[in-house]
């Protein structure tokens, strides 16, 4: 069993202040011989259309010398669990959270820019402080 990320616990209740409701901690899923282990699973019923949404959910603390390096990572991670979901589970939704911070880092940099306008990327933006969630991108 993979670490829990310092922020595990954090957005765990900013979902739950949001209306979600946590399924799986981690989520888990088999590909061949392999397993990938995602943070969390969610789901939140959503009234007016009658159905559920699920989404999945990795959390990233961005604490390493080099943000540039903790988002390739980041962003590997993310790519290699979406396109497992996509196979497995295509009803759920992959996000990455990251602290409000980290957002005004990296992502207000050309870097950040260019990723949210050319890749899949979806961002969960919480302020730890008031485990709460700011933002979902898209």
């Amino acid at each position: 069993m993979a670490a829990k990320d310092i922020y595990h616990d954090t957005v765990i209740t900013a979902l739950e202040k949001d209306g979600w409701t946590i399924t799986d901690d981690p989520l888990t899923l088999k590909i061949g011989r392999r397993t990938a282990m995602i943070d969390l699973g969610a789901e939140k019923l959503i009234a007016a259309q009658r159905e559920q949404q699920k989404i999945a959910v990795e959390i990233k603390s961005f604490l390493s010398p080099s943000p540039l390096k903790d988002l390739e990572n980041a962003l590997g991670q993310f790519i290699v669990y979406a396109r497992v979901l996509d196979r497995q589970d295509p009803d759920r939704l992959l996000y990455l959270a990251i602290k409000n911070s980290v957002f005004k880092n990296i992502f207000s940099e050309e870097i950040g820019q260019l990723l949210l306008e050319t890749t899949e990327l979806r961002l969960i933006i919480f302020d730890a402080k008031m485990e709460e969630i700011i933002q979902w991108i898209p």
